[in-house]
């Protein structure tokens, strides 16, 4: 069994954890009023300490866009919360979440401060809205992220991408980046800790508090065209390079049969 921290250090990470998530909530208040340049370095600089402050190390495969990359869309595979900042580490973004986040203390409003776009999964109609906030942030310029899966996995498999939010991608034409997302422990196995599974936040928090170090690898594949491509190709396409990426087999429900359930 790989090491576990001793709980004075568990403490004290904490700690560091709550300062640092309430100077986000405060910061939050005045990134609105900042240009996309700023904005992106704020939240770049925000995520970067909170990874380090859970000795998180970040490793960076591929090549993710130049800043000067206009319609970017990012689809991600989902383990964990903590691929928001990840992600944010690498290549600032605005994500799409489950609208109940938006009610969460604290974390709901700073979410909503720095631009987070909320969904409620249980209406169906709901997507249509979201996928046209989608395609309205695209193509002002910002880039977005999804998780097709529509829910987290523990990093073994791949759970099948739902094609719902791709729409957007399909609508303006954009540049769809897969990316692959995955945890490691001190021994290089696949880091279940770190996976948000039917879990509260705070039992989320103390297991990967309790870890030593995690190391994260994030793997900007190549971007897929849109153009000429309805959503089921791209969620297809998308799936199939992560799943390779990450060696994993495509774990669907049932096979053969698409679901219109909205990602999160």
């Amino acid at each position: 069994m790989h090491n576990t921290t001793r709980l004075p250090i568990r403490i004290l990470r904490f700690i560091r954890l709550l300062l640092h998530v309430v100077s986000g909530f405060i910061q939050s208040f005045i990134y609105p009023f900042f240009p996309r340049s700023i904005q992106r370095r704020m939240k770049q600089y925000w995520a970067t300490g909170f990874l380090n402050i859970l000795n998180i190390k970040l490793y960076c495969n591929g090549k993710p866009p130049s800043i000067e990359t206009q319609r970017v869309l990012f689809a991600a595979n989902h383990v964990s919360w903590l691929d928001i900042c990840v992600l944010l580490a690498v290549c600032p973004t605005r994500f799409v979440a489950k609208a109940e986040i938006r009610n969460w203390p604290v974390i709901g409003l700073l979410s909503k401060n720095v631009g987070t776009l909320f969904i409620k999964r249980a209406k169906r109609s709901d997507t249509l809205r979201i996928n046209q906030h989608i395609s309205d942030v695209l193509t002002t310029g910002d880039r977005v992220t999804i998780f097709p899966e529509g829910t987290t996995s523990d990093g073994t498999i791949l759970r099948h991408f739902h094609a719902s939010l791709l729409q957007s991608a399909a609508t303006v034409g954009v540049q769809l980046y897969p990316v692959a997302i995955r945890y490691r422990n001190t021994e290089g196995n696949i880091c279940k800790e770190a996976a948000y599974i039917d879990s509260s936040l705070l039992f989320s928090l103390r297991q990967i508090l309790s870890q030593t170090r995690i190391d994260v690898d994030v793997t900007f594949l190549e971007p897929i065209v849109s153009s000429g491509k309805n959503r089921r190709e791209l969620a297809r396409v998308s799936e199939q390079a992560i799943a390779n990426a990450l060696s994993l087999s495509v774990s669907y429900k049932e096979p053969g049969k698409f679901s219109g359930r909205p990602s999160e």
